[in-house]
C-alpha cells in the first residue's frame, strides 16, 4: 500500500469516527454552560461601550463563536432582582422580588427555577459562585446537585464578620485598608492590588477552578450537565492582580464626560435616582482619583475575562464542547459618572445595558450580531428551547431562538427593566421609554442621542409614540415579597423563622448545612 492511499484511507476513517460523533452528540441532549459577572457594563470590546481601548479577548472570541446580542437588557438594575429574575424567567413585578432586601425562597417557596428544571429533567445542576445574588438565604441548598459557594477568605475584608456572609472567616484587616486611600469612605468602594495575595487564591480563581474540576471529571460520564459559574468580578470591590492594571497606563483611561445639564429635563424620581450615590463620585473626584477607579474597574474586567477564558479553555478540550451550549451574561450595569452618578439602580442605558452571548452548537452561525432588544428573562425560555425541556407556563420572556437563527428579525416585544416597584422602563431597538411611579416620563432616541441626553417625553409630536411604547409596560404589579426584616433566617439548616409567628420555614426538605 502506498502512502497516499493509506492516508486516503487515514482520511477516510477519520471523517467515519468524525461522523459517529457527531451523530453521537445529536443524539444526546445538550449540556450548558452558563456564566455570569457581576456588575459588567458594555465597556468590552464586542460592544464598544468604552471610548478607549479595553481588553476582553476571551470575551470576544466567545462573541465571535455565537451570537452577540448588543441591545441585551437586565430585568433589574441590582443583583437580587435582577438574578432572580433570570433564574426564575420572572420580571420582579412578576415574582414580587424588587430588591436587595428581599429573599425569594420564603417568599415563592414551589418556584421553579432553571437548575431545578434542568434536574428535573435528567440534568445534573452543579453550580459555583455568584449565580444568585450571594448574600446569605439567596442559594438554597436544593437547587443543586453540588456548589461551591463564593467565599471572601483573603480579598474582601470589607465583608468579614458580617452576618450578611456566614461563610467567610473573619480575618484582621490589613495595615494599608482601604486601599483606595480615600478617608471616611465606605470600605467596600476600594480597589487596589491585595499585599501577598497570588491570583490563584483571589475568590474568582478558586469558583472558576471548581467548575474547571467538574469539567474534568465528566470526561466519560453521559449524563448532561447544567453547569452554573459566577464571577464576581467587576463588582467592588475592585481587587486585581498588577498584571491587569499594567494593561491599562493611567494616562490612556478615558473618563466619562459629565453634562451639568443632563439632569434639568429628567423629573424629580429620576433626578433621585442618580443622586443616590453621588456622594461616592463626589469623594472620588475631590480626592483626584476618578481616572485611577475607573483603571481598577476596567483591571477588573480584563480580570473577569481572563477567568471566562480558563474555564473555556478547558471546556474546549473535552468531549463535550461540540454539545454544549454556552451562555455569558452580566446582571447589570454600571455607572461611572455618567449623569453624575456612581452606581447601579437607575433606568438609563448605563445601568440596563448588558453582555450577552449565546453559542449554540448547530443554531445560527458564528460571528452573529442582533441589535434587536433582548432581555435575560429570555434566557430561561431559550434554554428550554434549545434543550427540548417541556415548557413552563406565565415565564415573561420569549425565546431567542429566533433570533439565533435570524439575529435580523424585527421584535416587537420590548426588554422591560423593573426598578423598586413602580419605576419601569423599556428598550427598543430604537428607543428607550421609563414611567416612574409618580407618571412622570423619559423618552429617548438612539438613533440621534445614544447617550440619552434629551428627554423627548414632553415634545408632543411623540405623544402616541409614548403611547404605544406604555402599553408593554406591567400594570398589575405585584405585592413586594416580606423585606429580611420580617425573618429571621437560619444559615445552619437553611430555614427561615417569621418574627411576627414563629411560623419555620424551610425552603426544601432537601435543605440544610452543606
Amino acid at each position: 500500500m502506498t502512502r497516499k492511499s493509506a492516508t486516503k484511507i487515514f482520511l477516510f476513517g477519520m471523517m467515519v469516527i468524525t461522523a459517529a460523533a457527531t451523530r453521537a452528540a445529536d443524539e444526546r441532549p445538550p449540556n450548558v454552560l452558563f456564566i455570569a459577572v457581576d456588575d459588567m457594563n458594555d465597556w468590552v470590546g464586542f460592544l464598544g461601550g468604552y471610548p478607549g481601548k479595553v481588553n476582553t479577548p476571551h470575551l470576544d472570541a466567545l462573541a465571535d463563536s455565537g451570537t452577540a446580542f448588543t441591545n441585551a437588557h437586565t430585568a433589574a438594575p441590582v443583583c437580587c432582582p435582577s438574578r432572580a429574575a433570570v433564574m426564575s424567567g420572572l420580571l420582579p413585578s412578576s415574582s414580587g422580588v424588587y430588591n436587595n432586601q428581599h429573599w425569594w425562597k420564603p417568599h415563592r417557596p414551589d418556584l421553579v427555577t432553571l437548575p431545578i428544571h434542568f434536574r428535573n429533567n435528567g440534568y445534573q445542576s452543579i453550580g459555583s459562585g455568584k449565580i444568585y445574588h450571594h448574600t446569605a438565604g439567596n442559594n438554597p441548598p436544593s437547587q443543586w446537585d453540588d456548589y461551591h459557594r463564593l467565599v471572601f477568605n483573603d480579598n474582601a475584608w470589607i465583608r468579614y464578620g458580617s452576618p450578611l456572609y456566614p461563610y467567610s472567616k473573619p480575618k484582621p484587616q490589613p495595615i494599608t485598608f482601604p486601599f483606595a486611600g480615600i478617608v471616611n469612605y465606605s470600605g467596600e468602594v476600594d480597589w487596589g492590588v491585595p499585599p501577598g495575595l497570588a491570583e490563584k487564591d483571589y475568590d474568582d480563581a478558586v469558583t472558576v477552578d471548581y467548575a474547571i474540576r467538574f469539567l474534568e471529571s465528566r470526561e466519560s460520564k453521559d449524563q448532561p450537565f447544567f453547569l452554573a459559574c459566577g464571577v464576581f468580578h467587576p463588582h467592588l470591590p475592585w481587587y486585581v492582580p498588577q498584571r491587569f492594571l499594567d494593561q491599562y497606563p493611567i494616562d490612556t483611561v478615558v473618563v466619562p464626560e459629565i453634562n451639568l445639564a443632563d439632569l434639568d429635563d429628567i423629573p424629580e424620581p429620576g433626578r433621585k435616582l442618580a443622586l443616590r450615590k453621588a456622594d461616592n463620585l463626589k469623594k472620588i473626584r475631590d480626592a483626584g482619583k476618578w481616572r485611577v477607579a475607573i483603571r481598577h474597574y476596567l483591571a477588573s474586567i480584563s480580570f473577569a475575562d481572563a477567568q471566562v477564558g480558563k474555564l473555556l479553555q478547558q471546556l474546549r478540550s473535552t468531549p463535550h464542547a461540540a454539545n454544549t451550549i454556552i451562555v455569558l451574561w452580566s446582571d447589570h450595569g454600571w455607572h461611572l459618572g455618567e449623569k453624575g452618578h456612581w452606581h447601579k439602580r437607575t433606568l438609563w442605558e448605563e445601568a440596563t445595558r448588558v453582555p450577552l452571548i449565546i453559542s449554540a452548537p448547530q443554531v445560527g452561525r458564528s460571528g452573529q450580531r442582533c441589535s434587536q432588544p433582548a432581555s435575560l428573562v429570555d434566557l430561561f425560555p431559550t434554554l428550554v428551547e434549545l434543550c427540548q425541556l417541556p415548557p413552563l407556563k406565565n415565564l415573561d420572556g420569549i425565546s431567542l431562538v429566533p433570533w439565533l437563527k435570524n439575529p435580523e428579525r424585527p421584535r416587537e416585544q420590548p426588554a422591560i427593566i423593573v426598578e423598586e416597584r413602580g419605576h419601569l422602563a423599556l428598550r427598543t431597538d430604537r428607543y428607550r421609554y421609563i414611567r416612574y411611579l409618580s407618571g412622570e416620563e423619559e423618552l429617548y432616541d438612539h438613533q440621534n442621542d445614544p447617550g440619552e441626553h434629551e428627554n423627548l417625553a414632553e415634545k408632543d409630536q411623540f405623544f402616541n409614540l409614548k403611547q404605544t411604547l406604555a402599553k408593554y409596560l406591567p400594570t398589575n404589579l405585584a405585592p413586594p415579597a416580606p423585606s429580611k426584616k420580617a425573618y429571621q433566617f437560619n444559615p445552619e439548616n437553611y430555614s427561615w423563622t417569621i418574627r411576627k409567628t414563629g411560623t419555620n420555614i424551610y425552603g426544601s426538605k432537601q435543605d440544610g448545612p452543606r
